[in-house]
Protein backbone atom coordinates (compact mmCIF):
# COMPACT_ATOMS: atom_id res chain seq x y z
CA UNK A 1 0.00 0.00 0.00
CA UNK A 2 2.67 2.25 0.73
CA UNK A 3 4.16 1.97 -2.68
CA UNK A 4 0.92 2.76 -4.38
CA UNK A 5 0.76 5.84 -2.30
CA UNK A 6 4.11 7.14 -2.98
CA UNK A 7 3.71 6.02 -6.73
CA UNK A 8 0.32 8.27 -6.88
CA UNK A 9 2.56 11.49 -5.12
CA UNK A 10 4.91 11.00 -8.28
CA UNK A 11 1.96 10.65 -10.77
CA UNK A 12 -0.15 13.84 -9.91
CA UNK A 13 1.17 16.81 -10.79
CA UNK A 14 2.04 19.63 -7.97
CA UNK A 15 -0.39 22.60 -8.05
CA UNK A 16 1.91 25.72 -8.62
CA UNK A 17 -0.13 29.15 -8.72
CA UNK A 18 0.76 32.56 -10.16
CA UNK A 19 1.60 34.35 -7.32
CA UNK A 20 5.11 35.35 -5.89
CA UNK A 21 5.47 33.21 -3.01
CA UNK A 22 4.08 29.76 -4.83
CA UNK A 23 6.48 30.86 -7.98
CA UNK A 24 9.93 30.48 -5.52
CA UNK A 25 8.97 26.67 -5.90
CA UNK A 26 10.77 26.39 -9.15
CA UNK A 27 14.06 27.68 -7.69
CA UNK A 28 14.93 24.74 -6.75
CA UNK A 29 13.31 22.79 -9.84
CA UNK A 30 16.08 25.61 -12.01
CA UNK A 31 19.06 24.43 -9.15
CA UNK A 32 18.41 21.26 -9.99
CA UNK A 33 18.34 21.48 -13.71
CA UNK A 34 21.34 23.73 -13.62
CA UNK A 35 23.56 20.98 -11.18
CA UNK A 36 22.57 17.97 -13.47
CA UNK A 37 23.36 19.83 -17.22
CA UNK A 38 27.14 20.93 -15.45
CA UNK A 39 28.05 17.90 -14.23
CA UNK A 40 27.15 16.21 -17.66
CA UNK A 41 29.04 18.79 -19.75
CA UNK A 42 32.05 19.40 -17.22
CA UNK A 43 34.93 17.57 -18.65
CA UNK A 44 36.75 16.85 -15.12
CA UNK A 45 34.49 17.42 -12.04
CA UNK A 46 35.40 19.02 -8.94
CA UNK A 47 33.38 19.92 -6.05
CA UNK A 48 34.13 23.68 -6.69
CA UNK A 49 34.32 24.00 -9.96
CA UNK A 50 30.99 22.40 -10.35
CA UNK A 51 29.73 24.85 -7.09
CA UNK A 52 31.13 28.12 -8.99
CA UNK A 53 30.46 26.98 -12.84
CA UNK A 54 26.45 26.24 -11.43
CA UNK A 55 26.04 29.55 -9.30
CA UNK A 56 27.47 31.25 -12.74
CA UNK A 57 24.77 29.42 -14.87
CA UNK A 58 21.98 29.29 -12.31
CA UNK A 59 22.49 33.37 -11.94
CA UNK A 60 22.84 33.37 -15.91
CA UNK A 61 19.51 32.08 -15.89
CA UNK A 62 17.94 33.89 -13.74
CA UNK A 63 18.78 37.37 -14.78
CA UNK A 64 17.61 35.96 -18.37
CA UNK A 65 13.81 34.54 -16.67
CA UNK A 66 13.83 38.46 -14.91
CA UNK A 67 14.43 40.17 -18.21
CA UNK A 68 12.26 38.10 -20.29
CA UNK A 69 9.19 38.95 -17.84
CA UNK A 70 10.25 42.96 -17.49
CA UNK A 71 9.90 43.02 -21.57
CA UNK A 72 6.97 40.73 -21.46
CA UNK A 73 5.34 42.98 -18.79
CA UNK A 74 6.33 46.17 -20.63
CA UNK A 75 4.92 44.67 -23.98
CA UNK A 76 1.33 43.54 -22.22
CA UNK A 77 1.13 47.41 -20.59
CA UNK A 78 1.80 48.85 -24.27
CA UNK A 79 -1.19 47.26 -25.89
CA UNK A 80 -3.11 47.78 -23.11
Amino acid sequence: MITLSLLATFLSPEAIGTNPAQLLWLLPLAVAGVVVYKTIKLPQITAALLIRESIILLAFLLCLLVLVNIAIFAVTNFMT
